[in-house]
This record gives structure tokens, C-alpha cells and sequence, in this order.
């Protein structure tokens, strides 16, 4: 897989518009959502009862948390995103624009593929890097949801050196 490499600053430009991706898959446990659910306090049953999902939710299974899905986007971005020189650090802004299209069920697998869509220059050896990823969901039995689990605009900050 290839990845977004940045040399440094000078390069960060010709970068923008740039898709990479997508990372390998990534099994999504119930494990890994009674874990999210008690670290965040979030237990409702969509999310932790399975019997109950199974029987009423519209899903028939339980499904990962939206914030848990968004969560995910750190790890893979180690896998995408790789910078190489140039910067003394980098920092998480925030996001914009984040949506959660599809659910992710429990036992399902996710994938991420990043784009770098803007690179402003605030001044002060300061950077603002805007990145959208986008996590697609192979459901148990193979097949990819017809829409994205997950599409957000990550907002970084970075140093140059």
C-alpha cells in the first residue's frame, strides 16, 4: 500500500488532492465496543446487549459506537500518512464535517483511505493540514457496504523545525 509520504514543508503543496489508501482491514470485536462502552459510559443496548440486538434492532446485530469508529482513524493514519522531515511536531486540532453513513457491526471489518484536501500556511512556522478519511465496512460474510462507516475531515497542526 502506498503511503503519503511528506519530505517536508515545501512539499506539503503539491500533496493536496492526493488519495492513499486503503489500509488493510481491521476486525471491529464486540470486545473492542463493551471496552469503548465502558471507558466512554455510553452502554446503550444498540451497542452492548447482543440478545437484544439481535431481536430489535434494525441492524440484527450490535454495532460499534460512532466515536469508536472515529477513534479507529488514529491508528490508520499511522498507516497512510508518514512524514518524513521538516517537522519539529505535529498536533490534533479537531475535526469537520464528521458523519457516520453506514453502521459497523459487531464482527465486521473496517479500512481507511485518506486524502489530503487543503495545506494552509497560519504563519509563525505553523501549518494547518486538512485531511479527509473515509472508513469503508466489510460485513462477516465478505461483502462491502454500499456506503462509508465513516467520513471526517481530520484538522492538523504542524511545526515546521
Amino acid at each position: 500500500m502506498e503511503t503519503l509520504a511528506i519530505e517536508g514543508p515545501e512539499q506539503v503543496q503539491e500533496l493536496v488532492g492526493k488519495t492513499v489508501g486503503p489500509t488493510g482491514w481491521r476486525e471491529v470485536t464486540q470486545q473492542m465496543i463493551d471496552t469503548f462502552a465502558d471507558l466512554s459510559g455510553d452502554h446503550q443496548w444498540i451497542h452492548v446487549e447482543v440478545e437484544r440486538a439481535k431481536n430489535e434492532s434494525p441492524f440484527g446485530t450490535t454495532i460499534a459506537h460512532g466515536n469508536l469508529t472515529l477513534s479507529l482513524v488514529d491508528g490508520f493514519r499511522l498507516d497512510l500518512i508518514e512524514v518524513k522531515s521538516g517537522f519539529a511536531l505535529g498536533v490534533n486540532y479537531g475535526w469537520n464535517k464528521v458523519r457516520f453513513p453506514a453502521p459497523v457491526p459487531a464482527g465486521s471489518k473496517v479500512r481507511a483511505s485518506a486524502e489530503l484536501t487543503e495545506a494552509n500556511d497560519l504563519g509563525n512556522g505553523w501549518l494547518e493540514l486538512i485531511t479527509r478519511f473515509t472508513l469503508e465496512v466489510q460485513a462477516p460474510d465478505g461483502s462491502i457496504g454500499e456506503k462509508p462507516c465513516f467520513v471526517g475531515e481530520s484538522v492538523t497542526r504542524a511545526l515546521k523545525a
